[in-house]
């Protein structure tokens, strides 16, 4: 399947698509794990998951908090049965999710520069790094409650199997993180890591969190330090936003991340001697320092401007 070559931009009118890879040349953004997809990161694998219940109740709860406002206001049953309906579907489904198994991650091995791509059925693929591809896509509309912008982070994988069968021959993550720069940062936390190290990455936020870093103590600790700026934002977070639920739900879930078991993996996830890594290809090399020379012409012209 071809795509675009990396760092192509197509815009029309109401979308934007950025390719990412392949090839994974840099793409100017700090890395930033916006949705906790980072489930385990050392020197020599780091471990991608999309399953977010979190960020599904963090854009529910808005929305049931805005029919909420609207009904105390009006009081129009209409308002009330159009909020029910539109807000009650997605709850369903993560009602649903809360019953159904965590699925697996993908595991990035940035020693043999190969990646791990579990299956359903229990089988998983082995994919060169260098041919992963990724898509950020952005998509506008427009009505009469304003300019409404959405977007994905699309990372794709080809079944190394030449005899396998048409429906089983690609395998995509799609993460709603709003596309654009969004997008970019979630990606780069990816390449980086692949490219650069684990020092060059945020550090993961799922399982147990100590309590100092979960909501309620964030504000107990700001308060402690007379930060009454920090408070109303964790209350407003926790009212507004549903960051308290979603922070429960997520723990529920993910206090222990599922981890890949199939014996032949957990060899393959075991560190190399130095000398045994895999390399870069020397068209990634010359794609790489061609984008570095980019950036920092671009950085130079905006220091100058």
């Amino acid at each position: 399947m071809s795509t675009p070559p990396a760092g192509t931009t197509k815009k029309r009118l109401f979308s934007r698509n950025d390719y990412l890879a392949p090839l994974p040349i840099p793409t100017g953004i700090k890395p930033s794990d916006v949705l906790n997809t980072i489930w385990r990161k050392n020197d020599v694998f780091l471990d991608i998951g999309n399953y977010s219940i979190g960020s599904a109740v963090m854009i529910i709860w808005p929305t049931a908090i805005q029919f909420a406002v609207i009904y105390y206001i009006t009081s129009n049953l209409l308002i009330l049965g159009g909020g029910l309906i539109i807000v009650g579907i997605p709850i369903f489904y993560v009602i649903l999710g809360l019953f159904r198994e965590v699925p697996l991650p993908v595991r990035f091995n940035r020693q043999r520069r190969e990646v791990c791509i579990p299956q359903a059925d229990g089988e998983y693929w082995i994919v060169p790094w260098e041919s992963v591809t990724a898509a950020a896509t952005q998509h506008s509309s427009v009505s009469q409650a304003g300019r409404a912008t959405m977007g994905m982070l699309f990372i794709g994988f080809e079944n190394p199997d030449p005899h396998a069968n048409e429906d089983n021959k690609h395998y995509s993550l799609g993460f709603n993180c709003g596309g654009g720069t969004t997008a970019m940062a979630l990606w780069e936390c990816i390449r980086s890591y692949m490219e650069i190290g684990p020092d060059a990455v945020p550090d993961s936020r799922v399982g147990v969190t100590p309590y100092e870093e979960t909501q309620i103590g964030s504000i107990i600790t700001d308060l402690c330090k007379g930060n009454l700026l920090g408070v109303f934002w964790g209350l407003f977070c926790i009212t507004i936003l549903g960051t308290y639920l979603a922070e429960k739900l997520q723990n529920l879930k993910l206090s222990h991340p599922p981890s890949l078991t199939y014996p032949a993996i957990i060899e393959w996830s075991n560190p190399l001697p130095p000398e045994q890594w895999a390399k870069r290809s020397p068209e990634l090399e010359a794609a790489i320092a061609q984008r570095e020379a980019e950036l920092l012409a671009q950085t130079q012209h905006t220091e100058q401007a």
